[in-house]
């Protein structure tokens, strides 16, 4: 088996339109969206790795120094699989963007690093 990243993302027009949702509108949502989330996680637990979770703020550390950045990246979660097909076929409607203001999810093998 093959370990794959999955990376979930979302632009920022739909996070922002998402945050302004009044609360009334929003929180039943929320709460549709993590129950999915959740039997999403519970129908695939054998292929998960490493649930992962929401990532926060971004710095972007370059030759120029250190900047706050904002990029499309909203959480991640690490699957087995043994192939990049089946592991990309995990996702298929998942309620980031089926629920949630989620654009997509990126998957992409994790490697070993050369030499080690």
């Amino acid at each position: 088996m093959k370990n794959f990243l999955a990376v979930y993302l979302g632009s920022a027009a739909g996070m922002d339109a998402w945050k302004k949702m009044d609360d009334d509108q929003r929180k039943p949502k929320e709460a549709s969206g993590m129950q999915a989330w959740q039997a999403w996680a519970q129908a695939n637990s054998t292929a998960i790795v490493d649930m992962g979770g929401p990532l926060g703020k971004t710095k972007r550390i370059s030759k120029q120094g250190i900047v706050e950045v904002r990029n499309e990246m909203g959480a991640y979660t690490v699957v087995q699989a043994e192939s990049h097909e089946a592991a990309a076929k995990l996702f298929e409607n998942h309620p980031h963007f089926m629920i949630f203001p989620g654009d997509a999810i990126e998957v992409m093998e994790r490697l070993p690093i050369p030499g080690m």
